[in-house]
């Protein structure tokens, strides 16, 4: 298991676990950050990572996604 911020790009992952605050965790299940799911980083930008999940692309910063193991 490893950050998302470490895994590398066009990388299919899956997410095994979410790290952080109840909030937190809430915050990213309500944008589909969930476990088990499958998980692409597009692009590193400025210290934001630009993700692909359930057919969606989102931006989400660095501090986020190193709450996210894959």
């Amino acid at each position: 298991m490893m950050p998302l911020i470490m895994a590398e790009t066009g990388v299919i992952q899956s997410i095994k676990k979410i790290n952080g605050k109840d909030d937190t965790k809430q915050f990213l299940k309500n944008l589909g950050f969930v476990e088990g799911s499958e998980i692409t980083i597009i692009s590193q930008i400025q210290g934001n990572i630009i993700v692909k999940i359930k057919e969606s692309r989102i931006a989400i910063s660095k501090s986020m996604a190193s709450r996210i193991m894959v």
